[in-house]
C-alpha cells in the first residue's frame, strides 16, 4: 500500500518514517522556488488546522512556518516587527475587537474591491 502525500514536512519526518519496520518515506529535496512555493501552501494548511483546534501545538506549528519563510526570504525578526509596530500605530491592533459590517460610499474603490475578493 501506497499514502501518497505530495507536501513539505519537517526535517526529520523521513528518518521517522523509515525507523518504523515496513515502512519507507520516498522524498526529494526541494529548490528554492519549489520551498517557497511549498512553504506558501504549508502556511495555509497550519493556519487552517489552528482555526480548526485553537490549540497551541499548532499555532507552535504556525510559527514555525513563519520562521521558515522568515528565513528563506531573509528577513530578521526586528523587521517584522518594525513592521508590525508601524502598521499598529497607524491603523491599530485587535484589542478593541471593532467588527465592520459594511460601509457606504458613492465611487468604486479598486483597492478596496481587490481587498474584499
Amino acid at each position: 500500500m501506497k499514502y501518497i502525500y505530495n507536501k513539505l514536512v519537517r526535517d526529520k519526518i523521513p528518518q521517522e518514517i523509515n525507523g518504523i519496520e515496513g515502512k519507507k518515506a520516498n522524498y526529494k529535496i526541494l529548490n528554492e522556488e519549489e520551498y517557497l512555493q511549498e512553504l506558501d501552501k504549508k502556511l495555509f494548511e497550519e493556519a487552517h488546522e489552528f482555526v480548526e483546534e485553537h490549540s497551541v501545538e499548532e499555532l507552535g506549528d504556525l510559527m514555525e512556518v513563519i520562521y521558515a519563510i522568515m528565513e528563506a526570504k531573509n528577513i530578521s525578526m526586528k523587521e517584522v516587527e518594525s513592521a508590525r509596530v508601524i502598521k499598529k500605530n497607524k491603523k491599530g491592533g485587535f484589542k478593541e475587537k471593532i467588527y465592520l459590517i459594511d460601509v457606504e460610499q458613492e465611487q468604486i474603490d479598486e483597492r478596496e474591491e481587490k481587498e474584499l475578493h
